[in-house]
């Protein structure tokens, strides 16, 4: 085993590879950028090497930088997480061809792989049945209305390096092609430096039905049984399960077995994911992603296999020590992601300070995060901050204990997608477990999740409906020898001062180590004029400016395209007029409330 790994991530996940190191004995090492030089993961690990500057995602993307942290450190492995470089064959055989090992499938398997037109091809070979479309990339608008004409719309254009719905277009019309192609590409290259997109039929209502597999270096592949992740909002997802419910046993056995056959053709090794669709009790192979997936935690809670320290074992060279017979499904376990965003307004990014993170406990709730109380939760990163594991014997005593849990849950500080979660464990379908991929964006009232919001969550729509300052004063109150809470609010009061946030609270990723290193990143923006402005709703980088100086807009016309915490957002003039000043441009850094571009 490895004396010393690097953790080149962060967040939750870096935490958890870490927890793993340190249960077999393997001191750990963290990188960060400026913007995380207090992160969790820093706190955790034994030593820590700054990367990057200040609010640059792009420092984890560095591959020269976190090799050289793994020099000064002198550490054994590599382990890349999920995300950022994990799936980054480039990346992969940089480690291999170093003195450092690789904790991860090799670089030619990620290739084949990693590429979804060679995996689909792939499959094919394996006889893993595949959803129909290309084999190729589609080098022009026209290649995607040929697949249209023979399959019929809708087509789904994808990135090739794509995962986590980047980079994936749906395509209802021919009118819609020449504009989704040319999307697909750009973020194809912005997320994952590949511009190259393929085609597929759209199947309609389908179930996301994915495998764990891992495989060892001496040709033994077991898989882990499947999760449902069909619940997700533009094809990311939310809430995790295992098993599925709406597998039979056939299904889920020849699932089961298509992907260890097509693992075992691709010649892989270490841990991954092999993704498919089901539809009318058919399956269709999608991709494989060749690293850990955020939600192989329920796997583990289902199988009781801990799934990063095999991939350590496995990078170490160690056999898999276990049959496919021995691999049992006992019990139900879902996991819920603890998101900083605002779920009634289409789950935008939010941020904030923790000044409350107080999360729930007790038998069958395992948390996975890397925040505490009083961290800030900027807009640099992926909006999740936590996942919420909630197992029981079977689903029906999942969704009751997970009721009770993400009720205890309290954060205060910042908008998160709780009062969403906690609607779904009401929401009749999801109960049944007889949602689709389409549930949340095509059949969920939306009007139930403004209603959720303002049932569990009603200080954040006070927040929103009302610019004056909300001051909450809570007394404690016996009455008739019984004690109670009342909570008073006044509007445009001062505010009362409070002392350390974080006094008092817990903090399930506790620290060992920090270090401080400063940084900051001031801007001056010079607006000319009496027009009106367009600012930013959120902190983020500008993908591309749709306007000009001089251009007429009409409201409701998209002026800049702004990627925050992995999302895109359309930035829309509210009101008409003519562009006088453009303050941004393509690849500018923003902060919530920085002025755009200025209309007359």
């Amino acid at each position: 085993m490895f004396s010393k790994v690097l953790v080149a991530n962060r967040g939750e996940i870096a935490v958890r590879v870490m927890r793993a190191c340190e249960e077999l004995g393997v001191r750990t090492v963290a990188v960060y950028s400026e913007a995380d030089k207090h992160g969790g993961h820093v706190r955790y690990a034994d030593e820590a090497y700054n990367i990057g500057p200040a609010r640059a995602a792009d420092s984890y993307l560095d591959h020269e930088s976190v090799i050289e942290a793994a020099r000064k450190a002198d550490a054994d492995a590599i382990h890349p997480g999920y995300g950022f470089l994990a799936e980054n064959a480039a990346f992969a055989r940089k480690v291999e061809e170093s003195e450092f090992k690789w904790v991860g499938p090799s670089a030619d398997a990620m290739e084949r792989l990693g590429e979804k037109t060679k995996a689909r091809a792939l499959m094919q070979d394996a006889d893993v049945p595949v959803v129909p479309g290309t084999t190729e990339p589609a080098d022009s608008a026209e290649d995607v209305k040929a697949v249209a004409d023979e399959f019929g719309y809708p087509v789904a254009i994808k990135a090739e390096g794509g995962g986590g719905g980047r980079g994936l277009k749906v395509v209802h019309s021919e009118d819609e092609v020449d504009e989704q192609f040319e999307t697909a590409k750009r973020e194809g290259e912005a997320y994952f430096d590949n511009a190259s997109v393929y085609v597929e039929k759209y199947l309609e209502a389908p179930r996301h039905i994915e495998v764990q597999i891992l495989a060892d270096e001496h040709g033994n592949v077991r898989h882990l049984g499947e999760r449902d992740c069909s619940l997700q909002r533009r094809h990311q997802k939310v809430i995790e399960e295992a098993p599925s419910p709406a597998l039979s046993d056939d299904l889920r056995e020849r699932i089961g077995e298509a992907a260890r056959r097509g693992v075992r053709a691709a010649d892989y090794t270490n841990a991954g994911t092999v993704e498919f669709l089901v539809e009318d009790g058919e399956f269709y192979f999608m991709e494989v992603n060749t690293r850990i997936q955020v939600e192989h935690t329920v796997t583990e809670e289902v199988t009781g296999l801990d799934v990063v320290k095999w991939q350590l074992r496995v990078a170490a060279g160690e056999e898999l020590d276990f049959s496919q017979d021995d691999v049992e499904i006992e019990g139900h376990s879902m996991e819920f992601r603890i998101n900083a965003e605002a779920p009634e307004k289409e789950f935008a990014p939010a941020t904030g300070t923790l000044a409350t993170y107080d999360p729930p406990g007790g038998i069958g709730v395992r948390m996975d995060d890397a925040v505490r109380q009083g961290d800030e939760i900027g807009g640099d990163y992926d909006s999740m901050i936590a996942k919420l594991i909630v197992t029981a014997s079977d689903r029906e005593e999942v969704l009751a204990r997970a009721e009770r849990a993400l009720a205890e849950f309290d954060i205060e500080g910042l908008r998160t997608v709780i009062p969403f979660h906690r609607l779904m464990l009401t929401d009749e379908a999801f109960r049944e477990g007889s949602h689709t991929t389409k549930y949340l964006d095509e059949v969920l009232d939306r009007d139930r999740i403004q209603a959720a919001v303002e049932r569990w969550s009603p200080e954040a729509v006070a927040d929103d409906d009302d610019d004056d300052e909300v001051t909450e004063r809570t007394f404690t109150v016996e009455v008739n020898g019984k004690r109670f809470e009342v909570s008073l609010e006044e509007r445009g009061a001062p505010a009362i001062p409070v002392g350390n946030a974080s006094a008092g609270k817990s903090n399930s990723a506790g620290p060992r180590k920090r270090r401080d290193d400063g940084g900051n990143d001031d801007s001056q923006q010079i607006i000319e004029g009496d027009g009106e402005s367009v600012t930013a709703e959120m902190q983020g980088t500008i993908l591309s400016v749709e306007v000009e100086e001089g251009d007429e807009v009409e409201p409701g016309d998209t002026v800049c395209i702004l990627e925050a915490m992995k999302m895109e957002n359309d930035v829309v003039a509210e009101r008409g007029g003519t562009v006088s000043q453009v303050l941004v441009s393509e690849g500018d850094s923003v902060d919530m409330g920085d002025v755009l571009l200025v209309l007359e």
